[in-house]
Formats: C-alpha cells, structure tokens, sequence
C-alpha cells in the first residue's frame, strides 16, 4: 500500500519539529545547568541531538524516509527516489516543522514564541564548516543507504555528533533547521543575516557529496529509491 502524500508530508512536517524542539530545547536547559561552561553546555546539546535523530529517524523513516532536511530531500529527487513534484511538499512541511519545532521549544521554556538571534556565524570559515558538515551528512546517507540500510539512523545520529564538534558551525547541515534557529535567541540561535549563506553552502556541500556517489557507486538512485524513501509499506516490513 502506497502511503498518501499528505501522510509523508506531515511526517516530514512533525520529524522536523521534534528535531528542532530537541537542538533549542537541549541548547536552552543545557545553557542553564551547565553554570557558563561552554564546552559542558555544547556537550549536552549535542548528546541530546545525535540521540533526537537516531529516534526520529527510526519512527518516520518507514513512512517518509525521514529526511527532515531540505538538502536531503533535494538530492533525493536528483536521484530519482522522490518525483520533483512531491518535493515541495517535502520541503515546505520541513521548514513549517522547524519554526514550529522553534515555537515548542520556546513555550516549554517560558520563552518569547519568536526572538531573533544576534548569535553572529559568518565568515568563509563557518560557510566553509557547513559545507563539509552537509558533504559529510549526504556521504554518510548515501553510503549507509546503499550498502548498510539499516545502519541509516544510527549512523546519520553519530555522525551529527561528531560534526557538532569536529566543525567551527557546529554542523547545522540542514536548510530547515537553520531557518528555525534564526528565530531563536538561545544558545542555538543564528543571526538571520547569516542564513543565506550557510543555506548556500549547504546544497554545495550536499551536491558536492551526491555527485562524488554516483560515481562511487554507479547504481545509487536504485538504493536511494529503496532506502531513503520507504512509501510502500510492503517494502518497511
């Protein structure tokens, strides 16, 4: 049984905010505990997020593929596992999930709904971060998708962990959530002046590694079709 379009697309719309509630929510609690610590409060931020998407992952991957990134679903219909016109969609419910993930996260913190970050990430070294972070994302996906399918959640949550600290941006990596973290004036937040370029350094990076797996392995849009995008039921049992 084929799942409906709408059905993947609020999946896609509720995985996005769950992600984005757990990056702000762990940003602001460990901003909180961690008595100025720096190190302490990223540290907590980062455990809460790598374990935020291994979960995620798990429980919408059967019924959307889980993607919960712009830049994921974008490559996808490159490769031919999501048709370009059911992408929109995608994409649209990723970004609403991620202001509303944002919206969550303030109110269980007694928070304003919205506040624009002043947190400054700019600079060729941070575009340059989010470029590796994103290359390094796509690379993981389309290796494990292809060769370890069910290797996916753990190792996209893994490698978000170790990226949170082997990148000067802290490996946002994901358009969605970077627009969300803009209206957020926490530990997480990002100036919005300061989107547009990571955004952009985001596709670089995510068809950067796209291109470099084709070649890698020649029949990828087979795995991709079959792995990332799990519509048929029949397929997820």
């Amino acid at each position: 049984m084929k799942i409906s379009l709408a059905r993947r697309t609020v999946a896609e719309f509720l995985g996005t905010a769950f992600l984005v509630a757990a990056v702000i929510g762990s940003g602001v609690m460990a901003e909180r505990l961690s008595g100025g610590n720096v190190a302490i409060a990223l540290l907590a931020n980062t455990i809460a997020t790598g374990a935020a998407l291994v979960a995620l992952i798990l429980t919408f991957g059967p019924i959307s593929g889980a993607h919960m990134n712009p830049v994921v679903t974008i490559m996808d219909a490159c490769e031919k596992g999501l048709p370009w016109s059911e992408a929109p969609h995608y994409v649209l419910g990723q970004i609403f999930g991620g202001i509303i993930g944002a919206i969550l996260a303030h109110t269980m913190f007694a928070l304003p709904a919205i506040s624009f970050s002043r947190h400054a990430r700019s600079g060729p070294s941070q575009w340059f971060s989010e470029f590796v972070a994103t290359f390094g994302l796509l690379a993981v996906i389309w290796g494990c998708s292809r060769l370890r399918s069910d290797a996916v959640p753990y190792a996209v949550g893994a490698y978000i962990t170790a990226a949170y600290w082997f990148t000067a941006s802290t490996s946002f990596a994901n358009p969605a959530v970077t627009i969300a973290r803009c209206l957020s004036g926490t530990f997480a937040g990002i100036r919005p002046t300061d989107v547009p370029w990571f955004v952009i350094a985001q596709f670089f990076g995510g068809f950067a590694a796209t291109l470099i797996f084709r070649w890698l392995i020649p029949n990828l849009p087979v795995g991709a079709n079959e792995v990332l995008l799990a519509h048929d039921l029949e397929k997820s049992r």
